[in-house]
């Protein structure tokens, strides 16, 4: 079976190496580079006059994508009245008060008494843009009614400050207003949802896009859109090209994918950050960057380094040698709350078969320690097996597949594919290679799909692999479309490069049970043995009485009750 090259686990950026070599002299980008989507959205919702009157912008809600919002709404608003600028007024969080004003009781002054007016956000922002958190409406809701009022109607309703005391008000006031509301997707649905007007020509959509495809077109601009991050921050710029290559490797492992970049400013002001506090000051260099990382992997790297310690000591049983019945090491990843990265470590899954009515049964969804993906990625993987042995009566055997010494909730259906060669094993009679770990989801007809966290997942089993000593056999199977999600460490590709650790691409389960148990799976070949000629002959063998080990065994134990 084809196996990957360790060239093919990292990003491979020489056909950039022109651009890169070219990063002194590319300009700073102006705002709204790279996000041709969102500065339409705004350059349109300046525009148009009157509706729409709101702008929604998916973006995480912070200080410094609302500035960069308001630096593409003043970019805009300038061009369309470059005598007077519109004013923009931004909050985080807002109360009635706050936000619409309030007029308080009068005051004597002199022989007349007049109210006080007290302007709230609306006025200021008057003939011009308001920008608020949608989160900031969410928690409280009670203003959106009266906001929305103001936005449709183009006048204010004055409310007394105190009911207390009676007092007249003044005359509504006119306002000419338009919203920009920022938020995460999740939130935003919240508030859709409960206002469908939002949906309608009351409202335009804009989105701050999170990556970008790398390419010889948008590199350049990528290059440039650094240099921006760079001097917003007042950071010192990159030294040469392989400070880029280094920042846009980092980039790809970040984003999952090696054709792509991070667009995010604050994750490129953290790394650029940590990176100049190892410069001094000073330009960065690739070494700068290098070290800032491996600083940043040291001080998250305690649970997984716990985690790993109770595998080398045997308080969780992991095989990285050796042949077993019914057992794969399966790969996962761990999110821990309050943890700021997931890491993997291997699983072992195991299946047992007894005589039954062919049941699988599944322990982990049983004892509600698994999540309802789990459970598909189990009910498609039964589909399967069923499919491909294609029998003409029930299974005679039942089958109890589970995640060995896990005791929290199991989710996902990454796993899928193991549990497969776990049960296919072990109705077969057929050891799994323990040198080998598999990850991927499979469907219905047997296809490998992608997963996620595959290279924390490929790093955790070679942590493990390696602390007992690589035998040159070791590695992992995975699905063939995640080769474009590998950005593995320095130290696995050195491994691979000098072949003592091994990434096998599968499609498909008949790629993908040879390698772990040394048998093809099936076979048009009638005379070859397979896994599931051997199944079909243990299932014609305990139907038609030609007695197998299991039988006789079961015999056994039927005449040790009779005897006794």
């Amino acid at each position: 079976m084809h196996q990957e090259t360790w060239r093919t686990m990292i990003p491979d950026y020489t056909p950039f190496a022109e651009i890169l070599d070219q990063f002194e002299t590319i300009p700073t980008a102006q705002t709204g580079l790279l996000q041709d989507r969102l500065v339409d959205a705004v350059r349109r919702f300046t525009a148009i006059p009157y509706q729409p009157r709101v702008l929604r912008v998916i973006a995480p809600d912070n200080k410094v994508y609302r500035d960069y919002v308001i630096e593409l709404l003043a970019q805009h608003d300038a061009k369309l009245k470059p005598e007077a600028n519109s004013v923009i007024i931004a909050a985080d969080n807002v109360t009635e008060m706050t936000l619409f004003g309030a007029i308080y009781p009068p005051v004597e002054d002199g022989k007349i008494s007049k109210p006080q007016i007290k302007h709230g956000l609306l006025h200021q922002a008057n003939g011009g843009y308001l920008v608020l958190s949608v989160t900031s409406i969410l928690s409280n809701p009670s203003l959106w009614p009266r906001l929305k009022s103001v936005l449709m109607n183009g006048e204010l309703d004055w409310q007394p400050a105190t009911k207390k005391t009676l007092y007249p008000m003044p005359p509504a006031e006119k306002l000419n207003v338009k919203l920009v509301l920022m938020g995460d997707r999740y939130l935003m649905a919240e508030l859709d949802g409960a206002e469908p007007d939002l949906s309608s020509g009351f409202s335009m959509y804009g989105e701050f896009e999170q990556d970008l495809v790398l390419s010889k077109e948008s590199l350049p601009k990528y290059l440039s859109y650094v240099k921006s991050v760079c001097e917003h921050a007042k950071l010192p710029h990159l030294a040469d090209a392989d400070a880029l290559r280094l920042l846009l490797k980092t980039g790809a492992r970040y984003a999952e994918d090696k054709t792509r970049v991070p667009l995010c400013p604050i994750w490129h002001q953290g790394i650029i950050s940590e990176a100049a506090l190892e410069s001094n000051g000073n330009v960065i260099t690739a070494e700068h960057i290098s070290a800032s990382l491996s600083a940043k992997e040291y001080r998250e790297s305690y649970l997984p380094d716990r985690a790993i310690e109770d595998i080398h000591h045997g308080m969780v049983v992991i095989d990285c040698q050796g042949e077993e019945i019914g057992q794969v090491n399966g790969l996962t990843v761990v999110d821990v709350p309050g943890h700021p990265q997931s890491y993997g470590e291997p699983a072992r899954i195991s299946c047992v078969i007894h005589f039954g009515d062919g049941d699988i049964s599944d322990v982990e969804r049983k004892v509600d320690l698994a999540g309802n993906i789990h459970a598909k990625g189990m009910m498609i993987m039964q589909a399967f097996v069923s499919a491909a042995l294609d029998l003409d009566q029930p299974l005679p055997f039942s089958a109890s597949i589970v995640f060995e010494q896990s005791y929290c909730e199991v989710d996902g259906d990454s796993a899928s594919l193991a549990e497969l060669c776990a049960l296919v094993s072990a109705l077969s009679n057929q050891p799994i290679n323990q040198q080998i770990a598999v990850t991927g989801a499979v469907d219905q007809f047997g296809r490998v799909q992608a997963v996620g966290g595959i290279n924390e997942k490929i790093e955790g089993f070679y942590k493990v692999c390696a602390h007992r000593g690589l035998t040159g056999q070791q590695g992992v199977v995975l699905p063939k479309t995640n080769l474009v999600n590998l950005c593995l460490s320095d130290e696995v590709v050195a491994a691979i490069k000098d072949e003592k650790f091994h990434i096998w691409p599968v499609e498909n389960v008949d790629q993908a049970l040879p390698l772990l148990t040394g048998v093809t799976f099936r076979s048009d070949d009638e005379n070859e043995e397979t896994l599931l000629s051997r199944i079909a002959e243990r299932i014609d063998h305990f139907h038609h009485g030609d007695l197998s080990n299991e039988v006789s065994w079961l015999t056994r134990i039927k005449h040790w009750f009779v005897q006794h």
